[in-house]
């Protein structure tokens, strides 16, 4: 069955780094884009990135450009959400989502605290 597994999130000083993880299995990973949401508490999920089935392509919100990249290894069947100069407004719990089959993963949280 399709499955999306988000590991990687944690504490972080505000400046500091984290790279998320994302493994997929189930479906024709190469074939699929992919992206990553968050949501903080009491606000509504939002798009972070998304990533073209075999890579070309990336997208960010506007909050994340410059400091976030997403990138991909289909060989793996991972995807991955590099997030560096992270504020206090980064945190929030992250999901993975595959938008063809409409699949989310259950979220890692990542907290931006001093």
């Amino acid at each position: 069955q399709v499955q999306l597994v988000e590991s990687g999130g944690g504490l972080v000083q505000p400046g500091g780094s984290l790279r998320l993880s994302c493994a997929a299995s189930g479906f024709p990973f190469s074939s699929y884009a992919m992206r990553w949401y968050r949501q903080a508490p009491g606000k509504e999920r939002e798009l972070v990135a998304g990533i073209h089935p075999i890579g070309i392509t990336t997208n960010y919100a506007d909050s994340v450009k410059g400091r976030f990249t997403i990138s991909r290894d289909n060989a793996k069947k991972m995807v991955y959400l590099q997030m560096d100069s992270l504020k206090f407004e980064d945190t929030a719990v992250y999901y993975c989502y595959a938008p063809r089959i409409d699949s989310w993963g259950q979220g890692t949280q990542v907290t931006v605290s001093s």
